[in-house]
């Protein structure tokens, strides 16, 4: 269902309402939770949003967002827990083990076929038609994919374990997935009555030519390329070739793992900390707004794969946690405005910082991601040009243009000078004038002013013209062949607006204009600005979508398009709304 990129409706801010209702919905639908985990999936005073989408099929989804993460959701009144979401509770479900081969056919869509299941010892799950089931790889418990049975357990066996499992509705490393932290599946150790030795397993099965050949051929439906025909498994790679290879599934064991979650995320706003002080942090910019610190430079400090949150930690807010670091006597931190907060003075020379390494990123960590990051942003390179209309045909045509022509600012130069030239029209005791002909007089000049206007200075006569033409641009966006297009191309328009209760928001529109994603610059934004975003469509536009964002956020936009988007300043409208900084007394 999320093999290829959704669409995104809206993205709200989950009510109090709706906060009780999901979770009584969560609990009929998962009654093996108990009331703590139930609290614990739909938390009672976290941040919760509520994403609205339509699948590339056009089903309309509603997702439900926590910390950053999709943990749960709904399609057709039914409710279904993400990866994120079982990875915390592996034995929600009943749970079916494949080979990590099959997990690529499931990442690109395809469903998975019975001859594809482990059977371990203690026999399949007991499962009904139409019962949500998850699907783990073969040495770890962690699931990968959510679907539904396509049989039961008892048609499965009866069928010698041929034909359609289930129906795979998410799977680990879809856009769905993609859209929360990107974090991998933890090692969770297989039960000993669910799993055979791996091992054992992989000498029976290459000891089995006809089962291997099996396993080779092992067709998933469900995935149609453009040409329409469906996706095989590839036989290249032998069954214990696949176990071998530490680049499928990315389902290493962590050391970390036996570390509470909170421990954790303590030790990663430490590793941050500690990483934007010894490398983005100057002694110019102090002092440096606490929110600043976290925004632009604590953020942009964390490993790739992992997802900074405060509130997971012991601190829960970054004014407890910068405390202690003033404790430690690391920074110094002050209220130079009221309640408003700056860290005014660093030591850098404090053995925590001196001592501290900068982590490189492990290969088996880029391997991992490697499939799903996505490409940096580059700026299109943006070309005025000019289409010749009906009135100036005349003038154009000598040189080979007809209506409709598009040209560059130096090739009109060129025409024009050109045909005063061959025309005799250069003003003999001024060489700065040009005389006009009828052609010119009909071209550039005014109905009132035909008969007034003889001579024209070089400047004033390619100005004139180039205003006569009709506007026109040329977009060429990296790796791609340039795209023209009439008109004026319209700016990123950046306006403020109030809402309900007279609250502050930020809107942003045209992003599709220069290749940006809002729904992409909208969870940058989040982050950034630690404000709530939205994505909506646009009015007045048929398909155009714009980001709100809560307060006036205006100058953290400017910055992410200048700076890191390095978008052209002329390209953008609006930045003289950013909030003025205050005058100190």
């Amino acid at each position: 269902m999320f093999a290829k990129a959704f669409r995104v409706k809206s993205n709200t801010a989950i009510k109090g309402s709706d906060r009780r209702k999901l979770r009584a919905d969560v609990t009929a639908a998962f009654p093996t939770l108990g009331t703590d985990q139930v609290t614990e999936v739909v938390p009672g005073k976290e941040e919760l949003n509520i994403v609205k989408l339509y699948a590339h099929r056009g089903d309309a989804v509603t997702v439900y967002v926590s910390g950053g993460n999709p943990i749960l959701f709904e399609l057709e009144k039914n409710l279904y827990p993400t990866v994120y979401t079982l990875w915390s509770y592996p034995d929600l479900l009943p749970t079916f083990i494949t080979w990590p081969l099959v997990l690529e056919k499931l990442v690109g869509g395809a469903d998975l076929m019975l001859p594809g299941l482990v059977v371990p010892p203690a026999g399949l799950p007991q499962v009904q038609q139409g019962d949500l089931c998850a699907i783990a790889l073969a040495g770890n418990r962690a699931p990968v994919a959510i679907g539904v049975a396509a049989v039961s357990t008892s048609e499965m066996l009866t069928s010698g374990l041929r034909g359609k499992g289930f129906s795979v509705l998410h799977t680990y490393q879809d856009h769905l997935w993609r859209s929360g932290d990107k974090s991998s599946p933890p090692s969770i150790a297989p039960l000993d009555l669910d799993l055979p030795d791996v091992t054992e397993e992989k000498r029976s099965t290459q000891a089995d030519p006809a089962l291997q050949e099996d396993m080779r051929h092992l067709t998933l439906e469900g995935v149609e390329e453009e040409n329409g025909e469906v996706h095989q498994m590839c036989g290249e790679k032998t069954l214990s070739e696949a176990s071998e290879d530490p680049s499928i599934g990315g389902l290493n064991p962590d050391p970390t793992d036996s570390k509470t979650l909170q421990e954790q995320m303590d030790e990663l706003l430490q590793r941050c900390f500690l990483h934007a002080l010894k490398c983005r942090v100057k002694k110019a910019d102090l002092p440096l707004l606490t929110s600043t610190f976290l925004g632009s430079h604590m953020f942009s400090c964390c490993p790739e794969g992992r997802q900074l949150d405060i509130k997971k930690s012991s601190y829960k807010k970054l004014s407890k946690f910068l405390q202690q670091m003033q404790q430690e006597q690391i920074i110094q931190v002050k209220e130079l405005s009221k309640g408003v907060e700056s860290i005014v003075a660093v030591d850098w020379k404090h053995p925590r910082i001196t001592a501290f390494v900068i982590p490189e990123p492990s290969p088996t960590s880029q391997t991992i991601q490697e499939g799903s990051r996505e490409q940096p942003y580059h700026p299109p390179d943006i070309k005025p040009l000019y289409c010749v209309p009906a009135t100036m045909t005349l003038l154009f045509q000598e040189s080979g243009h007809k209506r409709g022509s598009v040209l560059e600012g130096s090739e009109v130069r060129t025409i024009i000078i050109n045909y005063a030239r061959k025309k005799d029209l250069v003003d003999a005791d001024n060489k700065n004038l040009v005389k006009l002909d009828p052609i010119l007089c009909d071209s550039i000049l005014e109905k009132s002013e035909q008969h007034t206007v003889m001579k024209l200075p070089w400047d004033s006569l390619l100005t004139r013209c180039l205003e006569k033409l009709q506007p026109a641009y040329q977009v060429t966006f990296p790796g791609q062949e340039p795209v023209v297009k009439k008109g004026k191309i319209c700016p990123i328009e950046i306006t403020l607006a109030r809402r309900a209760y007279n609250k502050k928001v930020t809107l942003v529109r045209n992003l599709e204009v220069y290749g940006l994603d809002p729904c992409a610059v909208a969870a940058v934004l989040q982050q950034r600005c630690q404000a709530s975003t939205t994505v909506m469509p646009a009015p007045g536009t048929k398909d155009g979508l714009q980001v709100q964002i809560q307060g006036n956020q205006v100058h953290h936009l400017g910055r992410l398009l200048l700076e890191e988007y390095q978008l052209p300043r002329k390209h953008i409208q609006g930045l003289e709304k950013a909030p003025k900084p205050g005058k100190k007394k």
